[in-house]
Order: C-alpha cells, then structure tokens, then sequence
C-alpha cells in the first residue's frame, strides 16, 4: 500500500467513525475480513498458537492479538497501544432546552476540547442508543445522523465588541446548540426524535423506545488533504483515530511467529479510569486469561515492548516560543518520540533507542518532543499501562497542529511513515529488548 491510497483509506476511516463506538466497529470489520475471530469475554476461549483474535469492551473499547508461535517467556509480546475517544461535545441525560422558540440541547464538554473552533460548525450526533422493544427485551444500535443537524452560532461582534480580543466562553450557557425552532408552547422528547431516526436508519417497523445513550456531536465537513501542494491531512478526530487506524493496518501485516497486540483504549481524555480505559482492568486481565501461569506471564511482560501511539505536538510557525527550541518537530519530518522526565510519558533512553534502531532499519526519519521545562505536559495511556502491567514502554506519535480542536492538521507523509514502523515493529525477526 502507498502513501497515497494510504491516507485515503485513513481518511475514509476517520469520516466513519465519529464516535469511539463507530471506531470500534469499523476496526472489528476490518480485522475480521483481515482473518481475526472475534472472542466474547463471558464465553471460554480456546486460542491456538498462529490464531488471529479480538475482543471488545463496551463497544469503545479493543484489543487483537495475533497469538506467537515462538515461546512467548523467549519472545514477549510487541503492543501498539492507543485511544479511540477524542475530545467533543456529549448529550446530557435530559438534554431539552426551549428558549424563544428554539430547540437545544445541553451538552458536557468530553475532555479537554478547544471550544472556540465549535462555533459555526455543520454539526451532527452520532453515539449508541440502548432500547427497548415491544416484547421488552433491551437491544442497542449505532446511530449516525450523517447530515447537518445542529449549529453553535457565534454572538455577532455588533454585539461583543471585544470577541477578537477578551471573549470567554461559558461551557454551560454559551454552547448548547441549535436543532430547530419550534412553536412557543411545543415541547419536544429528545429520546423520540432519537427513536425516529433509529427506525428511519434501520428501516424497521417495530415499535420501541430509548431508555438511553451516549451520544455526542461532530462536524459534518470531510477529511481532506490540503495545502498547495497537499502536504496536510485537515480532519477532526486525528487525535488518536489516526494511531488507532496504523496500529490496525500494522497488525494485519504482522506475521505468526511472535506475539503482537494492538489495543485501543477508550476514555483516556477524561483520565483513562474506567473498565475499558487504560487505566482498568481490560489489558491486564486479557493477558492473564492468556497466560494464566504468573510465571510464565512475568517472563513474557519482561520481554514485552508497548508503542503507546498518540499525536505530539508540531511546533507551529506562528507561536514557535511555545515549543523548546531544540524539540520542536516538523510535519513530515517524521514519527516523534516523546519524552518527559516526570513520566507524563514513559520513553526511557532504552525504549526510545529500540524505536531509533527500527526505524534506522527502513530508512524512516525520527523527531524529539520535550515540552518546555515552564509549561504543563499532556500524557498517554504509556505511563498508566506501564504502571499497570509492567512492561517497558515508549511514547511515540506523528506531529500534529490544532490539538483537540474540532479540525486538526497533520503531514501526508507521517502518517504512513508511523505505520511503516509499527509494522516493523510487529515483525522484526530478532529480540528487542535491551537486557
């Protein structure tokens, strides 16, 4: 696959899955046609050495595996962790709002979202409801809107004369958007209109009705590759569809002999602290069921490697004094190892040197990224599942503009630059670790 058709079927990716769930299933669909059998964690497995296998969790969460034929106590296990939620705006429970004959909906903010950028966006919702049918059995479905459904309007500058240069914005009163306007005294379910349009998508005659979602708004303009001479990927969800997307593609070229993991991780914008985030139990207990003698398992996790994959910081033309100088990566310069020295993320000298020798091996550049010793730093699921199962780690990941805005920019060529690397990675015939 070239760096072209790459970037298309990435950004093809990125447009079907506007939620963690729809990320979850398109990844499932890909791995299943690429040979992986899905497991159920409820049922008892029966995994053979050369297998191919996924499991699920929440329907946000994933991890597959292909199961070494080498001896995992010689060879560990190569992981390629990362996440499949980014930051947006989610549906409160009762989301209704009527005010001068409109309709809106209360919104949370999900993680740490750059919320000028949501202003006079084509918005859509997209999410999972869970339902109830006449016979009263309780199903779920996936739902996407598609089209523009809500706006966010900016407040005319007539009417706030200091927008450009001193305007704040109230997550609780300044950002509820607007679906439609309705009569004075009309009070519309939010959980009906959802009903309506699960019967329009399915097509079904059924009667039911939601008890519930999770649901969360999009904007609705397409991935694109942009600049003059198409240097740039523009698309919401870069951070981290776009890992979670290059880890697949790289795991459905890994071979047998070793085993390699990919594991994508949902909620780690809002901490990773839940039974499908990094920071719970979903990881640890699926190499236990694996591996459930502790000795064999502490001798493979000794000789395991995980690649947390997640966007670094590109160091921005406008705004350079924000970067260090000596660590300020370049878009389609190369993958960038990231590095902190209170474990924000958890490169050592050892991890970080492995991921160089790899890709000295295919000929692929690699950046630094240090933050400025006087700013904060973001984090990973790579120090939380370090801390959690032990295994040596290193953070990495393609240098990006505009991150957790609703639109995010990263370089054509570094994107399929971190996949040539993962993949070999996945498939480096000889032992990584350093002892």
């Amino acid at each position: 696959m070239g760096n072209q058709q790459y970037n298309q079927a990435l950004l093809e990716f990125i447009h079907n899955s506007p939620t963690p769930f729809h990320a979850v299933n398109n990844i499932q669909m890909e791995l299943e046609s690429g040979g992986f059998i899905p497991l159920v964690e409820e049922d008892s497995w029966n995994v053979v050495p050369g297998g191919r296998y996924y499991v699920t969790r929440n329907g946000s969460s994933i991890i597959a595996f292909v199961m070494g034929r080498n001896s995992v106590t010689d060879s560990g296990i190569r992981m390629v962790g990362a996440h499949t939620d980014s930051p947006c705006l989610k549906v409160k429970p009762n989301p209704e709002l009527h005010k001068h004959n409109y309709f809106q909906l209360g919104v949370e903010v999900y993680g740490g979202a750059l919320l000028n950028p949501w202003f006079d966006r084509d918005l859509s919702i997209a999410g999972r409801l869970i339902f109830n049918v006449g016979d009263g059995r309780l199903q779920k479905a996936l739902v996407d809107m598609k089209k523009p459904v809500a706006v966010i309007p900016s407040l005319a500058i007539h009417l706030d004369s200091e927008a450009n240069s001193n305007r704040k914005i109230n997550s609780q009163t300044d950002i509820p958007p607007i679906l439609f306007k309705c009569g004075e005294n009309r009070e519309e379910d939010f959980r009906a209109l959802m009903a309506a349009q699960l019967l329009g998508q399915y097509g079904d005659s059924m009667e039911l009705q939601v008890l519930d979602y999770d649901l969360y708004l999009y904007d609705c303009q397409k991935p694109a590759i942009t600049g003059l001479n198409e240097d740039f990927i523009s698309s919401a969800r870069l951070d981290n569809l776009l890992s979670c997307f290059t880890g697949m593609k790289a795991l459905l070229e890994a071979g047998d002999q070793v085993t390699t993991m990919l594991i994508c991780n949902d909620h780690e914008e809002v901490g990773s602290t839940s039974a499908c985030g990094a920071n719970g139990p979903m990881l640890k207990s699926l190499i236990e069921r694996l591996y459930p003698d502790a000795e064999d398992r502490a001798r493979a996790i000794s000789q395991s490697l995980l690649v947390s994959a997640d966007n670094a910081h590109g160091i921005h033309p406008n705004y350079s004094d924000k970067h260090d100088g000596n660590h300020g990566p370049i878009l389609n310069n190369g993958p960038v190892i990231k590095t902190n020295a209170n474990q924000r993320y958890a490169t050592n000298g050892i991890t970080s040197s492995i991921f160089r020798h790899l890709c000295e091996q295919q000929n692929i550049p690699v950046q630094s990224f240090v933050s400025r010793t006087d700013l904060g730093c973001g984090s990973t699921i790579g120090p939380i599942t370090a801390a959690s199962i032990g295994v040596q780690t290193l953070d990495v990941g393609v240098p990006t503009f505009a991150m957790h805005s609703i639109r995010e920019l990263a370089g054509t060529e570094d994107a399929y630059n971190l996949y040539r690397a993962l993949t070999g990675f996945y498939n480096y015939e000889e032992s990584l670790i350093i002892n």
